[in-house]
C-alpha cells in the first residue's frame, strides 16, 4: 500500500520537472499505429544527409524531415550515419501550422521519441508500489533523479531513515527504491529509498523479535548517539545501550566508548515485545567487578584511590575501574569544619582511605579519610586533665554558653552557668565576645561523646564561701539599685552582679498588691539583711524593718510573723541562685508565689 499522505511533500513543481529532465512531447502523442505521417507521431526515417547543423531524414512524408545535430551527444558512440533507420517524433508538418522550416522541411527530434518510448515501456511494467533499482544521476532541487529507464525523483527527506548530511554522496551509485507515486498527466514518478528500507526493516524486525532472547550476545552496528546511550542496529531492530550498561567503571558521555558505524558485540537485557524496544549491555559480557569485594577490600583495611567527583556531601573515590567508594563530609577530618570537601580533595587527587562498609547488594562502598590518622581525641584526657588550665578563643556564641578552641578542632563550652559566681548572665555575649582569648578551667572531659566542660569562674575561689558572708550579715543595712521587679517581690542589686530579695512583705507595713506602687527599676534603697544562705547563694532583704529596734525584730522572730503576716522558712528564691529553686519568703496569708 502506497502511503498517499505520504506523497503530498514530494510533489515536484512543473517548472522544476522539466528544468530538471527537459519538455516532452504534448499529451496527445501517439505510437506508431499507420504509415500516416502526422504530428505528435512516433515515425521510422532514414537518414539521407548528415552536416554541421542538421540531419536530413526521410519519413515517407511529401517533404523530408530534419533533427538538429546537437540531439546526438558528442560522447554518445551511437552517431548518426548515412543510410541508418531511426525512430523520430514529429513535431511539426506542413498543414499543422500553415508554416514550415525555413528550407520546407518537417520538424523532427529523436531525442524526444526515445524519451516518450521510454517513458510508455516504463509505464506498462512500472506501477505504485514496485521496487524498482537505478542509478543515481544527479542532484535537483528537494532531492535527487534517478534512472531507472526514465529519469525519476527521490526526495531528500526519503534517501534514508536519518537524512544523510549530504545526498550529493548518493550520485553514481545504484541504489533499489519503492514506488510511491506515479504521475502519467506530468510524466513523473516519485520513489523512496526510506520507505522500502523501513518496509525490509520491518521484516527483518518481527522474524528477528522471534529469535531474540534475554542474554544472547548479539552483534549489531552503532546508528546514533544521545547523551543517555546509543542505539545499536540488530540487523533489522534498535536496541538502547544505555550509559550505565556500557561500563563497569565511571564514564561521562557514550561516545567515550563508542562512535558511531561502530560495530559491537552486545547482550540482549531486556526485551519489550508489545513495544519493541530492546536493552541491550556492554560491561555484561565482562564479569563484575563487585564479584568478591569483600575479599579484596576487607573492612578497615588502608587502600589508594582517586577522586573521582565532589559533591556537597561528600568525595567519590576510585578503587579500581567500576569500585568507587563514598567518602562522606563527615569521614574527611578528626578536628577541621569542613564547609565542603574540596577544601580537602579535588578531582584526580591520589589518596589514602579506609573501608568502614560495603554493601554488596547495593553495590556501594563507605570509606574514610580521617580513619589514616590517629584520633587526636584519644588524648584529650591525658592533654587536658579535669583541674588543668587551658587557653583559648571564643569561636562561636550560643544562647546557652560560648565554645572555646582550645587547639585546631578541638572545643571546649564554656556554660553561661560557669561564667560568674555572682552575675546572673542571660546570655554569654555580656561577659565575652567572640575572637577573644581566655583562659579557663576544665571542669570535665567526655572522650566518648567528644565534649570538654570549661569554667571561668573557677579560676577563682567562690564568693559565697567566705566574701559574702563576711560582708552582708543579718540585721546590716545596706543600699542598692531596684533592677528588677516582679509580682512577688523586687530584685536588689547589692554591688556587681550581686543581688538580693525584696519580698513583697518586705517592702512596707502595709499590705501591699503591686511592688511598682512603692517603688521602679533604677531607684536606690536602703534595706536590711534578713538572711544570707550560702549553699543557695542568696540574699534575703527587707524595707519595712529599716527602723524597727532590735526589740522589734527580736518580738517579730518570737512571735513568728513580719508586721501581723505569719511567715514560715521555706526553700529559699532569688539571688543568683538556680532558677527552679523555692521562695526566699512565703507569707502563710498570701501563699501565692512559686516563679524563680
Amino acid at each position: 500500500m502506497v502511503n498517499r499522505n505520504l506523497i503530498r511533500e514530494f510533489d515536484v513543481s512543473e517548472e522544476d520537472w522539466i528544468d530538471a529532465i527537459g519538455e516532452l512531447a504534448p499529451d496527445d502523442v501517439s505510437w506508431l499505429g499507420s504509415q500516416d505521417v502526422d504530428v505528435n507521431q512516433i515515425v521510422e526515417g532514414k537518414i539521407i544527409r548528415i552536416d554541421d547543423e542538421f540531419v536530413l531524414v526521410d519519413v515517407g512524408y511529401k517533404s523530408e524531415g530534419m533533427i538538429p545535430r546537437n540531439e546526438w551527444e558528442p560522447e554518445d558512440p551511437d552517431q548518426p550515419e548515412v543510410g541508418q533507420v531511426i525512430r523520430v517524433l514529429v513535431e511539426d508538418v506542413e498543414d499543422s501550422q500553415g508554416w514550415l522550416d525555413d528550407r520546407g522541411m518537417i520538424v523532427l527530434s529523436k531525442r524526444k521519441a526515445e524519451k516518450i518510448e521510454k517513458w510508455m515501456k516504463v509505464m506498462e511494467t512500472v506501477h505504485e508500489g514496485d521496487v524498482v533499482s537505478g542509478l543515481v544521476t544527479r542532484k535537483i532541487k528537494g532531492g535527487l533523479l534517478v534512472d531507472i529507464g526514465v529519469n525519476v525523483f527521490l526526495p531528500a527527506s526519503q534517501v534514508d531513515i536519518r537524512r544523510p548530511h549530504d545526498i550529493g554522496e548518493y550520485i553514481g551509485k545504484t541504489i533499489e527504491c519503492m514506488v510511491l507515486k506515479i504521475d502519467e498527466a506530468r510524466r513523473n514518478i516519485v520513489v523512496s529509498r526510506r520507505s522500502l528500507i523501513e518496509s525490509q526493516r520491518a521484516e527483518k524486525k518481527a522474524e528477528l523479535l522471534k529469535k531474540l532472547e534475554v542474554g544472547q550476545s548479539r552483534k549489531g552496528i552503532v546508528k546514533n548517539i544521545a547523551d543517555f546511550g546509543a542505539f545499536v542496529d540488530l540487523g533489522g531492530i534498535d536496541g538502547l545501550l544505555h550509559i550505565t550498561d556500557m561500563s563497569w567503571g565511571r564514564i561521562n558521555h557514550p561516545s567515550e566508548m563508542v562512535k558511531i558505524d561502530d560495530e559491537l558485540e552486545v547482550m540482549v537485557l531486556h526485551i519489550d515485545y508489545e513495544k519493541e524496544k530492546i536493552a541491550l549491555g556492554l560491561k555484561q559480557r565482562q564479569a563484575s567487578p563487585w564479584e568478591n569485594v569483600a575479599a579484596k577490600y576487607p573492612v578497615g583495611s588502608v587502600v589508594k584511590g582517586t577522586v573521582v567527583n565532589v559533591m556537597s556531601y561528600g568525595a567519590f573515590v576510585k578503587l579500581e575501574d567500576g569500585i568507587e567508594g563514598l567518602v562522606h563530609i563527615s569521614e574527611m577530618s578528626w578536628t577541621k569544619r569542613i564547609s565542603h570537601p574540596s577544601e580537602l580533595v579535588n578531582i584526580d587527587d591520589s589518596i589514602d582511605v579506609v573501608v568502614l562498609r560495603i554493601d554488596e547488594q547495593k553495590q556501594e562502598i563507605s570509606l574514610g579519610m580521617k580513619q589514616t590518622q590517629s584520633n587526636p581525641w584519644e588524648k584529650v584526657s591525658d592533654k587536658y586533665p579535669t583541674g588543668s588550665m587551658v587557653k583559648g578563643k571564643v569561636r562561636n556564641l550560643t544562647n546557652y554558653g560560648a565554645f572555646i578552641e582550645i587547639e585546631e578542632g578541638i572545643d571546649g563550652l564554656l556554660h553561661v552557668s560557669d561564667m560568674s559566681w555572682t552575675r546572673k548572665i542571660s546570655h554569654p555575649s555580656e561577659l565575652v565576645e567572640k575572637g577573644q582569648e581566655l583562659e579557663c578551667k576544665v571542669l570535665s572531659v567526655d572522650q566518648e561523646r567528644r565534649r570538654i566542660a570549661l569554667g571561668l569562674k573557677q579560676l577563682d575561689e567562690d564568693p559565697w564561701s567566705t566574701d559574702i558572708p563576711n560582708r552582708y550579715q543579718q540585721g546590716q543595712l545596706v543600699k542598692g539599685k531596684v533592677t528588677k521587679i516582679t509580682n512577688f517581690g523586687v530584685f536588689v542589686g547589692l554591688e556587681d552582679g550581686l543581688e538580693g530579695l525584696l519580698h513583697i512583705s518586705e517592702l512596707s507595713d502595709q499590705k501591699i498588691e503591686n511592688p511598682q506602687d512603692v517603688v521602679n527599676v533604677g531607684d536606690e534603697i536602703e534595706v536590711k539583711v534578713l538572711r544570707v544562705d550560702t549553699e543557695e547563694r542568696k540574699i534575703g532583704l527587707s524595707r519595712k524593718r529599716v527602723e524597727w529596734a532590735e526589740e522589734d525584730e527580736a518580738a517579730a522572730e518570737a512571735n513568728g510573723s513580719s508586721g501581723g503576716s505569719r511567715e514560715s522558712a521555706v526553700e529559699l528564691k532569688g539571688g543568683v541562685g538556680s532558677a527552679d529553686s523555692g521562695p526566699l519568703f512565703k507569707s502563710a496569708a498570701s501563699a501565692e508565689s512559686d516563679e524563680s
